[in-house]
């Protein structure tokens, strides 16, 4: 449906859109390339990964110092609370009530703290405003404590915020780039407590794969039994293999493993995203034959409002008086038939020179699916 723009003083209604889709004989279904039944190569590591060695997250609450006048308001409360306590931790008592100033912005720190680290490792961080702040350039994360899930420190962070945006304003103007209320720190946290993981003495791994899919989790396993000349790999199901190591070293057995190459046979699908009218096809989406018929009727409801008054020394009030006009428009139908052969390009080709926007090819490809002429999951965001 296409939204046409709202003026003062009138009103206006669009309808659009009209999309008939109809099967052709035939059951032959077509691919955008060969790929699709060969397989793609990829390592391991791209698409699969050990179960245990994997990422935490952290986060923090603090608040960032030295901005110039861009900080919280004195309609946020607990920038002034944090400070208060703050300085209390110093040794210095003032209530929270007396405090009045705005180059503080009470914040929220996020790192990721990777597998494998230990205490001194350094990490980045992102430092995102809680509260009304306008800026926070030029500021300085003072000592923030970053928990993991169960509640413990796991880094600390501080240091000054790298802002890739900014926003200026005076006398009601206001000129913004990017988001200057989100800002980084690179290397702003070290960690102080790590997360216990020891291969010692294990000789069992499970493999998970990003994706599930049965056919690809026995090629791989396939793959790497004949690329290490053993069977080492076992699969359980869609997602999980199961590795055996043996007597040897865990991280050369590990290593060797995520550097097989095995084939991948991905999901046909289509990732449609409503909002910002986004349309990703795969390549292994499968086309069956079918006519397409796009057109589109819009109706305009405009309403004008004028002014009705009485002649000159004559009786009557002045009065608004509303006046309403239809206008309809019927666009001519255009037709896309896509035969035997027909690939996912030669559909967004049509479909391009028919002139239809983002938001027509969502909802044609919505109708081919329900038809059976799209054999694709689609995705919407």
């Amino acid at each position: 449906m296409n939204r046409s723009a709202l003026t003062p003083g009138r009103t206006s209604l669009a309808i659009s859109s009209a999309l008939l889709l109809f099967g052709l004989a035939g059951t032959a279904s077509f691919a955008f390339d060969a790929t699709s039944t060969v397989g793609r190569q990829a390592r391991v590591k791209d698409i699969a990964s050990i179960e245990g060695i994997r990422d935490n997250q952290l986060v923090g609450y603090g608040i960032v110092v030295g901005l110039q006048g861009t900080g919280d308001s004195q309609q946020t409360a607990f920038p002034t609370q944090t400070l208060a306590s703050t300085l209390l931790r110093m040794g210095v008592s003032v209530p929270a009530s007396a405090i009045r100033v705005q180059n503080l912005a009470a914040v929220f720190v996020s790192a990721t703290l990777p597998p494998f680290s230990r205490s001194g490792t350094k990490l980045d961080i992102t430092v995102s405003s809680a509260g009304d702040a306008r800026s926070l350039e030029g500021g300085l994360l003072l000592m923030t404590p970053l928990y993991g899930a169960d509640g413990k420190i796991y880094a600390q962070a501080q240091g000054p915020l790298v802002v890739g945006g900014y926003s200026i304003g005076a006398n009601g103007n206001l000129k913004q780039v990017n988001h200057p209320n989100t800002a980084r720190v690179p290397y702003g946290a070290i960690v102080e407590r790590a997360v216990p993981l020891d291969f010692a003495g294990q000789s069992q791994f499970s493999l998970l794969l990003n994706d599930a899919d049965f056919r690809s989790a026995e090629a791989a396993a396939g793959a790497i039994n004949r690329t290490l000349g053993r069977s080492v790999a076992h699969v359980v199901d869609s997602r999980r293999i199961i590795l055996a190591a043996g007597g040897e070293e865990v991280p050369a057995f590990l290593a060797e493993v995520e550097s097989v190459e095995v084939p991948v046979y991905p999901r046909a699908k289509v990732v449609v995203n409503e909002r910002t009218g986004t349309v990703v096809i795969g390549g292994t989406v499968v086309l069956q034959p079918v006519s397409i018929l796009h057109g589109g009727l819009a109706v305009n409801i405009v309403s004008e409002f004028q002014v009705s008054q009485p002649n000159a020394f004559g009786r009557g009030d002045t009065k608004v008086v509303r006046q309403t006009s239809v206008d309809a428009l019927d666009k001519p139908v255009n037709r896309i038939e896509l035969k035997q052969g027909a690939t996912v390009d030669d559909l967004v080709r049509s479909l391009q020179a028919i002139g239809a926007s983002a938001r027509d090819v969502i909802s044609i490809l919505q109708a081919m699916k329900s038809a059976g002429a799209l054999e694709a999951e689609i995705e919407v965001q």
